[in-house]
């Protein structure tokens, strides 16, 4: 992949298609800890087997970089301390990971999560929002029964000092927690009631629409939803469904597109719904994503 182009910084939707359940079941683990020489590996096209195996046990982060992988990235893996594995790819020697990954700017960051990928972003995110990231990852794995951690029993095994992770909030916490047993309901009240204490809690916001995804998500046939749609094509409950399928994935132009060019044909309570709809999405990826910028202004031309 020696055409790989440096890519814009951006911060991508978390990939949740992996919890459209498409009639499975999760796949389950024993949570326990696996001993590995070192939180980060060099993952090639004939290692990833091996890496793949892992990834039904912990969630595996995969960076494929061109140059050096980012020193940002490793050093956020190891604050984690277990609770992911990073796995950096040279792109431009292994063309099938890249083709696996359909990576088509370096660096790429995705993930495994019991054996299937999970795109997350291109670029390089600032820290913050790279433990965003990784934590509603954390989430999504938990719900599909990959909860283990490794163990590194390297030079990394002893590090002077792990940085303690700052607490969340309160109702916040109350939120993860219902998340990670599959309680929705109980997360939308919580952030619910942080919002209702402080309607400028953005956090709260992103995750009240996060999580309200994950409701309508649950128990989705994927293929049905997508037919239904083809079928139906001005039908607002069949586009509002398949949108929410393009967004899990990470298709946030398709499901932009798909909403507003229905936008202008309705009226009432349909046009509100879309709206909102569309707002619960920018949320989710983020004000600053430039998909999400030309989304918003192309709403705000059709609403006035």
């Amino acid at each position: 992949m020696s055409n790989v182009p440096p890519a814009a910084n951006f911060r991508g939707a978390v990939d949740l298609s992996s919890l459209v359940r498409q009639q499975q079941a999760p796949q389950e683990t024993t949570g326990g800890a696996v001993d590995v020489p070192s939180l980060v590996v060099d993952g090639t096209d004939a290692n990833f087997g091996n890496i793949l195996e892992l990834s039904k046990t912990v969630p595996v982060i995969v960076e494929l970089y061109a140059g050096e992988p980012a020193p940002s990235l490793i050093a956020l893996i190891k604050e984690y301390a277990g609770r992911f594995l990073l796995a950096t790819i040279d792109a431009q020697a292994n063309p099938q990971l890249v083709q696996a990954f359909q990576a088509v700017a370096a660096p790429t960051v995705a993930a495994l999560i019991g054996g299937r990928p999970v795109g997350l972003y291109e670029g390089e995110l600032p820290d913050a929002d790279a433990r965003r990231v990784f934590d509603q990852l954390a989430q999504v794995a938990a719900q599909n029964g990959v909860t283990g951690t490794v163990r590194a029993s390297g030079a990394e095994a002893q590090p002077d000092a792990e940085p303690a992770e700052e607490p969340l909030p309160p109702l916040h916490q109350e939120a993860y927690d219902a998340i990670l047993t599959g309680d929705y309901d109980a997360a939308i009240t919580a952030y619910k009631t942080a919002m209702a204490q402080n309607p400028r809690d953005a956090l709260a916001v992103a995750g009240l629409a996060q999580v309200s995804l994950l409701k309508r998500l649950d128990g989705v046939a994927a293929d049905d939803v997508r037919r239904a749609a083809a079928d139906a094509p001005q039908d607002v409950d069949a586009a509002l469904a398949v949108a929410d399928l393009d967004v899990s994935g990470g298709h946030l132009e398709d499901a932009f597109g798909r909403l507003l060019d229905l936008f202008g044909s309705l009226g009432g309570d349909d046009r509100d719904r879309v709206r909102t709809r569309l707002l619960d999405y920018f949320e989710i990826a983020g004000a600053e994503d430039p998909r999400v910028i030309a989304a918003r202004k192309r709403l705000t031309m059709l609403l006035y």
